[in-house]
């Protein structure tokens, strides 16, 4: 408790010293985020407006939708989606209207400071509604990972309907918090929200997170995917028949897009989506966000592993690891390091060759984006250009990625912070299943629960139109024939997914350009 509140006066002092311009921003800001992507104002109009026509050239006002003023009327746009011209991101964008209405939160105001809203989501304690029923996985290790089940307060009677039937066919969204295991506002309210909305919320704890018991000397690397692979295993096994989503906040982010790029079409997830991801992480690692963000991750990470200090003691040398001032030295000392005494020997002597090409070989086996090209399926990322814990979006954005990989979507607003996007009080946006909004629900929640509905319903509608057309005979029966036989004898060697996800997925040779 006491760290926490040298961590909150430390904020305090920072936001007063500070310039007021750089947190709370000027009429001017978006423009000047917009220039350091290399965006000019007539060609981010030019492109937003571009993407916002459909293949039958409807016209989406996205441009106008919600914009900030700059320099006497010219408007650029509060949000964007970034991505490869295709069917369903024209589908997106007709059907996602959360997509086209941010308005985020200007003049002198905490909720328009990049920072303030950043620590608050962070560090705040919040009173939620949700109350978690945990199931312990053991894994094929001996270790230990938690699945924390989220129900309402109203719904004992479930937490004993759930333990007893599989045959629920209400969708599953797997919430996987930072890399740091803290359980944030962020992922209280995504609970809420998924639940007031049908979902059926689980969070991930990864061994020693959120009080899981350490049962071996064993740590989660960073982008290591083994163990979240057993976990969907696991709730497969428990809701066979459910639809799978997965979301991720900040640092988690490393660990889904490691999921998704090992294991490709048979991840068993229908869609995914990334809120404040970190991409370059170890970039990230070796820099750090800014100092007082950094040091404070540093504590944190410290006081949650000085729980487990005697048992790390047979494998990394812990004097160093509680010394360690910087995000990369807990990594390397943890990861890095031979263990035992050779490995204390190793660090006693300073040798900063061996130590680098262990750091380079530990991030070619974790580094996120390391089998981009496997995903295969739609993944939504949800960015803001002042985010404090990325960095400079110029070098921290991938943006090549989603302008080149179809199953990649970027949504990228002006003002957000960290997690936060936070807009005007009392501007309404569209959600739910009807398209009216849950009072109190993050607009970064609205727009990824609308990207699921609407890519499940994208995908839906092909299905039947392909339907439609096998019974209208189109291709001709021996060709039918021809291609059963031939996808029979060439992928029977791939995973058996329970939902044929090969099939779902075919629209991403057929209809993306």
């Amino acid at each position: 408790m006491l760290e926490w509140l040298v961590v909150l006066c430390i904020v305090i002092l920072v936001a007063v010293i500070w310039p007021a311009s750089k947190y709370f921003g000027t009429q001017g800001e978006p423009y000047a985020l917009l220039q350091r992507l290399g965006i000019s104002r007539r060609q981010t109009k030019e492109r937003v407006s571009e993407r916002c026509v459909s293949d039958r050239e409807v016209p989406v006002d996205c441009a106008n939708a919600q914009t900030s003023d700059v320099e006497g009327g010219n408007k650029v746009p509060a949000v964007a989606l970034i991505c490869k011209p295709s069917a369903l991101a024209n589908y997106l964008l007709k059907h996602c209207r959360t997509f086209s209405n941010f308005t985020a939160c200007t003049g002198w105001t905490w909720r328009a400071s990049a920072f303030l809203q950043t620590v608050y989501g962070a560090c705040w304690p919040y009173k939620s509604r949700v109350h978690f029923v945990r199931d312990y996985l053991q894994l094929s290790d001996d270790g230990l990972v938690a699945l924390d089940w989220a129900v309402s307060v109203a719904g004992a009677s479930y937490q004993k309907r759930r333990r007893t039937s599989s045959n629920s066919t209400s969708p599953i969204l797997l919430i996987i918090p930072n890399s740091f295991g803290k359980i944030t506002r962020n992922v209280l309210k995504l609970c809420e929200v998924a639940l007031s909305h049908g979902y059926l919320p689980v969070v991930f704890n990864r061994r020693s997170h959120n009080a899981t018991p350490l049962s071996t000397v064993k740590l989660q690397q960073f982008g290591d995917p083994g163990d979240l692979r057993e976990a969907v295993r696991y709730v497969r096994y428990r809701q066979p028949v459910s639809r799978l989503y997965a979301v991720s906040e900040s640092t988690g982010s490393g660990l889904l897009l490691s999921y998704l790029g090992e294991c490709g079409s048979s991840s068993y997830v229908t869609a995914a989506a990334c809120l404040s991801p970190v991409f370059r992480c170890q970039s990230w690692f070796e820099n750090g966000p800014i100092w007082p963000l950094h040091w404070a991750l540093v504590t944190y990470q410290r006081i949650c592993l000085s729980r487990y200090r005697t048992v790390l003691g047979e494998t990394v040398h812990t004097d160093t690891l509680f010394s360690s001032c910087s995000l990369r030295g807990l990594e390397e000392v943890l990861f890095c390091q031979p263990p035992g005494p050779k490995g204390a020997l190793a660090l006693a002597a300073g040798t900063s060759s061996s130590s680098g090409g262990a750091w380079e070989a530990y991030w070619e086996r974790n580094e996120p984006l390391r089998d981009v090209d496997e995903v295969a399926i739609p993944v939504l990322s949800v960015c803001a250009q002042d985010d404090p814990i990325r960095g400079d979006p110029q070098s921290t954005l991938p943006l090549e990625l989603f302008e080149s990989n179809p199953h990649f979507f970027l949504l990228l607003t002006t003002r957000g912070g960290h997690c936060g996007f936070n807009t005007q009080e009392g501007s309404a946006f569209s959600g739910g299943v009807n398209g009216g909004g849950t009072p109190g629900t993050s607009w970064s929640h609205q727009a990824l629960l609308e990207f699921f509905r609407a890519t499940t319903d994208f995908i839906a509608a092909e299905e039947r139109a392909k339907q439609a057309a096998r019974r209208r005979g189109l291709g001709g029966s021996s060709q039918g024939k021809v291609f059963r036989h031939r996808s029979v004898s060439t992928c029977k060697r791939l995973p058996a997914c329970s939902h044929n996800i090969h099939t779902i997925y075919n629209w991403q040779r057929s209809y993306t350009r």
